[in-house]
C-alpha cells in the first residue's frame, strides 16, 4: 500500500492494523471533492513558484482524468489504499510518475478532509433541499384533493375537535418547510476553507490560494475561501454535527407523519387508506396490507438519532487539533444522509396516493363529544364565565354518557337543567362539522403553498 508518510519508521505497518485503520471503504465517496482540493492546490503551488507551468498542466490534466471517471461513474477505488487522499495520489503516480510527489507539497490530509467534508455537505444541502421540495409539493397535491374535507383532530390520542384535513396536512407541511429553511441556512453557512496545512497554516500566500480559486471557478459564486483560522479548520466538525441535527429533526417529522398514517390506516381508526405500492402483505395471513414503508421510517429514526449521538460522543473530549478519532465522523453522516434522502424520495411518491376514508370520517364526526368545546364557547358568548361553562358542559357530557342519550335529542327542558341558554335547536346547529370549523376565526384554512 502506497502511503503519504513513513520516512521515520523502520518497521512495516502491522497488516491487521493496516486493515483496521483504512477508511477507503467509505471515504471514497469524497473523491470528487478531494480532487477539487487538489485542483486548487496545484494552481496555488504554481502561483507560489513551487511548480512550473508545464508541471502544473500535467498534474491538472491527470486530475481531470480521474475527475471524469468519478463524474461518469466508472471510478473504482483501490481497496488496498489507506484513504481517499492516498488512493487518488496513487492514481496520479501511475499517470505522471514522480511528478505526483510534488502535489502534496505544503498541505496535509487534515486540511483535505475538512475541505472534502464541507464540500460534500454543500452537495447534500442541494439534494435534501430538492427532496424536501418534492415532499412539500406532494402535501399540496394531497391537500387539494380534499380542500373542504372535515377530519378528526386528536390530543393524547383521544378524539379532541373537528379540523380540516387540509389543516391537518398543513401542520406537516410547515414542519417540512422549517426543515427546508434549516437546510438552506446550513448550506449558506458552510464554507470549505483551504490552506490550513496540518494545523498551523501553509507557507503559500493567501493570494496564491485566492488566485487559484478564481482560476478554477471563474466569476461564478463559490463558497471556497482561503483559511481564516487553521487550527479551528482542521479541528472543527461542528458542521457535521449540525447536519446530523437537522437530519434528526427531519427524521422526527417523518416519523411523526409515519406514526399518524400507520395509526389512521388501521381498522380501528380506518380514517386513511394507504396506496398499495408502498405496503406489503403477510407470508401467512392473506388479508393483510401492512404499512411497511412507514414502519421502516419509524424504525430508522433510532439509527438517525444514534448517528448524531455517535458523532457528538466522538468529538466531546478531543484535544485540539486533529485526532484520528475523527476518521469515524464519516460513516454516521453518510448513512444518515442516504436514509433520509431515500425516505423523502419515497414519501413524495406515496403522499398523492393517500385517500381519506370519507364514510368512516363522517361516522367518527357523529361523535357529539367532539363538539363539547364549541358548546362551552357558545355559553361563553351568552356571558357565562368559561370556568362555569366548562363545568356545565362537563356535567352535560357525563349525563349523556351515563344515560346513553344523544345531546341533539335531549329536550329543551332537559338541557335547561344544565343552563337556560341551551336549546335543542342550538345543539343541532353547534353539533355539526362545518359549524365547528367555521367557528374558528384565528386560522385562515388556506391550502398549503410553496414556491421554490
Amino acid at each position: 500500500m502506497a502511503t503519504l508518510w513513513g520516512g521515520r519508521f523502520k518497521k512495516p505497518i502491522d497488516p491487521d492494523f493496516e486493515t483496521f485503520s483504512r477508511s477507503i471503504q467509505y471515504d471514497y465517496r469524497l473523491a470528487e471533492y478531494d480532487i477539487y482540493h487538489s485542483l486548487i492546490h496545484t494552481r496555488a503551488l504554481k502561483n507560489g513558484g513551487i511548480l512550473d507551468g508545464q508541471e502544473c498542466e500535467r498534474i491538472l490534466a491527470a486530475l481531470g482524468e480521474v475527475l471524469r471517471e468519478v463524474e461518469q461513474g466508472t471510478y473504482t477505488p483501490d481497496a488496498a489504499a489507506e484513504d481517499i487522499h492516498s488512493e487518488i495520489h496513487g492514481r496520479l503516480e501511475k499517470k505522471i510518475g514522480a511528478l505526483a510527489a510534488k502535489l502534496h507539497t505544503l498541505r496535509s490530509r487534515n486540511d483535505q478532509i475538512a475541505f472534502d467534508e464541507k464540500y460534500y455537505c454543500l452537495q447534500v444541502t442541494v439534494n435534501i433541499t430538492r427532496r424536501l421540495e418534492d415532499v412539500l409539493d406532494a402535501l399540496m397535491q394531497l391537500s387539494r384533493k380534499y380542500p373542504e374535507q372535515p377530519f378528526v383532530g386528536y390530543t393524547h390520542t383521544q378524539r379532541a375537535q373537528v379540523v380540516l384535513f387540509s389543516d391537518y396536512l398543513g401542520a406537516f407541511f410547515l414542519m417540512f418547510k422549517r426543515d427546508l429553511e434549516r437546510i438552506k441556512e446550513f448550506g449558506d453557512r458552510t464554507i470549505p476553507y483551504i490552506g490550513a496545512g496540518a494545523l498551523a497554516g501553509s507557507s503559500l500566500n493567501r493570494k496564491d490560494y485566492a488566485r487559484a480559486i478564481q482560476d478554477l471557478f471563474g466569476d461564478t459564486e463559490t463558497a471556497v475561501r482561503p483559511v481564516e483560522n487553521s487550527l479551528d479548520n482542521v479541528a472543527d466538525r461542528d458542521f457535521l454535527a449540525e447536519l446530523l441535527s437537522i437530519l434528526s429533526i427531519v427524521q422526527m417529522h417523518l416519523s411523526r407523519l409515519a406514526e399518524d398514517f400507520i395509526l389512521y390506516s388501521t381498522q380501528e381508526f380506518a380514517l386513511l387508506d394507504l396506496p398499495e405500492e408502498f405496503c406489503t402483505g403477510s407470508s401467512l395471513m392473506p388479508h393483510k396490507k401492512n404499512p411497511d414503508f412507514l414502519e421502516l421510517v419509524r424504525g430508522y429514526t433510532g439509527k438517525i438519532y444514534g448517528n448524531l449521538m455517535a458523532l457528538l460522543t466522538t468529538m466531546k473530549g478531543l484535544p485540539l487539533t486533529y485526532n484520528r478519532d475523527m476518521q469515524l465522523d464519516k460513516e454516521p453522516v453518510f448513512e444518515a444522509v442516504a436514509i433520509v434522502e431515500k425516505e423523502l424520495q419515497i414519501l413524495a411518491k406515496l403522499l398523492p396516493g393517500v385517500a381519506v376514508e370519507e364514510a368512516a370520517v363522517a361516522r367518527a364526526l357523529q361523535d357529539e363529544f367532539l363538539y363539547a368545546t364549541e358548546i362551552a364557547e357558545f355559553l361563553v358568548f351568552q356571558r357565562v364565565a368559561f370556568k362555569e361553562a366548562h363545568d356545565i358542559v362537563g356535567r352535560l357530557v357525563r349525563y349523556a354518557k351515563e344515560n346513553k342519550v344523544s345531546l341533539k335529542t335531549m329536550s329543551d327542558g332537559q338541557l335547561a337543567e344544565f343552563h337556560p341558554a341551551l336549546r335543542q335547536q342550538e345543539m343541532a346547529r353547534i353539533i355539526d362539522p362545518q359549524y365547528a370549523i367555521s367557528s374558528k376565526k384565528t386560522i385562515s384554512h388556506k391550502l398549503p403553498e410553496y414556491h421554490a
